[in-house]
């Protein structure tokens, strides 16, 4: 049951006087449940009680917070038909892309709560000491990860499930040890409180201390600035525009203590398209890029929004065959009349630029939020003078530039922002002949594909979902896979401290078995 209230720790509250509804893109009407924004008032006893929690939530055993996890993805699957039919009235998406994103949330919960059960995530190092050593004596010095504190996650815009409530900011957090709290996104509101009632069931039945997950409503900034702006929120976790996620990594590096903000941003996700596999393979390239382009309506974060490619025959006639197939394909329904609206002015932007040329643009009628796709194509010497032309269109929406030759392939490359992904179409044998042109795409990404498409994120150890700025706030880290859990980590060391004092992660007996570095070898061993 959807109240429209705000979860403080374990209690509904409804303090505020804003109000707010979502909306049905798809029916072009407003969803009937009303939501109550959180007040200064129940921020503030949210992010109190998260920082209790943590005194406490720091110390839970892997095994308990394992079973805190497998049972918060327990709790999801019970709410069965109720949260996919409230997915789908708020977002326009489908219920194969709503089930779907429900079992990629659930694997991340369980997945982390292996790791968690296992243990050796901690990355514990032991230094035993060495007194006799001379001329110094060598003492005994123990590291391990340590949770950071209590982290505020905002919810996505584009995955109401995997990135929002009880997503892989989320997942990751928990499993660390940090209490959580939600700035729910005001476009999924009710999935959201739905999916934090699960969180909130599995936290009552795994005996977690009230208070280690909050949501909380808002349908405009103020509670997402007071919230970061707060000195007991010690990091943040954002999924969205590059406008929104460096608002939010300008307050924290402000505050009196700047925190960090893990922002996962804008991405236009460069496509190489070289010469050999233009021509060899061009015609199944480009029908695979016609519906890598419109996937979920062009609303993913690793949307392929440009190619490049060397002019010639092969590029033309790839071009043509793209334009061709892409609009053969049916429209459909963006997320909501802001998105949308955002599109459709962005798209306009761009197609108002000097050298730009559409050469495919879905004409017949759509139903109201469905986006029109298109394809345009651009010389290589404009597309490098004009940054502009750079800039993501969130949506349906694709450009190829058209090199001179490989050298200023390389040079657009070169003067790219940073993106999650790149991806080079080659023959095999090709791709030794342009090293220099892979090793500047490498420089601009975290993610590079071959013979591929951007589109699907495979939530693995391997993966790497992040990259240079704007793609990320830090390159060093990835949003997806169990290593995204060191997000809400720092590394911490005892010297010389007395055995039975160290936690069970750095003591002798290695009492929970995991592997550590001990002395620089890598030992399930005790000492």
């Amino acid at each position: 049951m959807i109240t429209g209230k705000n979860y403080i720790g374990n209690e509904l509250s409804a303090e505020g006087t804003k109000k707010y509804t979502t909306f049905n893109p798809k029916l072009n009407i407003e969803n009937k449940n009303t939501f109550y924004e959180a007040s200064s008032e129940e921020i503030e006893k949210t992010v109190s009680l998260a920082s209790e929690a943590f005194e406490s939530f720091k110390k839970v055993s892997g095994s308990k917070k394992a079973e805190f996890l497998n049972t918060i993805a327990d709790e999801i699957l019970a709410l069965d038909q109720t949260l996919i039919e409230t997915y789908m009235s708020e977002t326009g998406l489908p219920e194969g892309r709503a089930k779907g994103e429900r079992g990629r949330t659930i694997g991340q919960l369980r997945m982390f709560a292996e790791l968690v059960a296992v243990g050796s995530w901690v990355e514990a190092t032991i230094d035993t000491a060495d007194l006799d050593r001379k001329p110094i004596p060598k003492q005994d010095i123990r590291k391990m990860m340590v949770p950071l504190g209590p982290i505020v996650v905002f919810g996505a815009s584009n995955f109401p499930l995997a990135y929002s409530t009880a997503g892989g900011d989320t997942a990751a957090a928990l499993a660390a040890g940090c209490p959580v709290i939600v700035k729910s996104h005001p476009m999924h509101a009710g999935t959201g409180e739905l999916v934090a009632s699960a969180i909130i069931k599995a936290a009552k039945k795994t005996g977690m201390p009230n208070g280690v997950f909050s949501n909380l409503n808002s349908s405009g900034i103020e509670v997402g600035v007071q919230l970061v702006r707060h000195p007991k929120v010690k990091a943040v976790g954002f999924t969205g525009s590059i406008q929104g996620g460096r608002a939010l990594f300008d307050l924290a590096s402000q505050r009196p203590e700047p925190i960090p903000v893990f922002a996962e941003m804008g991405s236009v996700n460069p496509v190489i398209l070289l010469p050999k596999a233009t021509a060899s393979k061009g015609e199944a390239l480009a029908k695979t890029y016609a519906q890598s382009i419109t996937l979920g309506t062009g609303q993913f974060c690793t949307n392929p929004g440009l190619i490049l490619g060397i002019k010639g025959d092969s590029l033309d006639n790839f071009i043509n065959i793209l334009s061709d197939e892409i609009i053969k394909i049916e429209p459909s329904c963006m997320l909501h009349p802001t998105i949308i609206g955002n599109y459709e002015k962005n798209k306009s932007n761009a197609l108002q630029q000097s050298g730009l040329t559409v050469t495919a643009d879905y004409q017949n009628d759509v139903a109201t939020n469905h986006a029109r796709q298109t394809v345009t194509t651009v010389e290589g010497k404009t597309f490098l003078e004009n940054t502009t032309l750079h800039q993501e269109v969130f949506g349906p929406f694709s450009m190829v530039v058209q090199c001179a030759d490989a050298r200023e392939l390389e040079t657009i490359i070169n003067n790219l922002e940073g993106q999650l992904t790149g991806t080079i179409l080659a023959e095999k044998e090709e791709a030794t002949t342009y090293i220099s042109v892979i090793e500047a795409l490498q420089n601009r990404v975290g993610r590079i594909i071959f013979n591929g498409v951007p589109t699907g994120v495979e939530v693995c150890p391997a993966m790497l979902h992040g990259g240079p700025y704007p793609a990320s706030t830090d390159s060093r880290f990835t949003a997806v896979g169990i290593h995204s859990i060191k997000r809400w980590v720092r590394p911490f060391s005892y010297q010389s401290w007395p055995n039975d004092l160290l936690p069970d992660e750095l003591k002798n007996e290695n009492p929970l078995g995991i592997s550590r570095l001990v002395n620089g070898k890598q030992t399930h061993d005790t000492i």
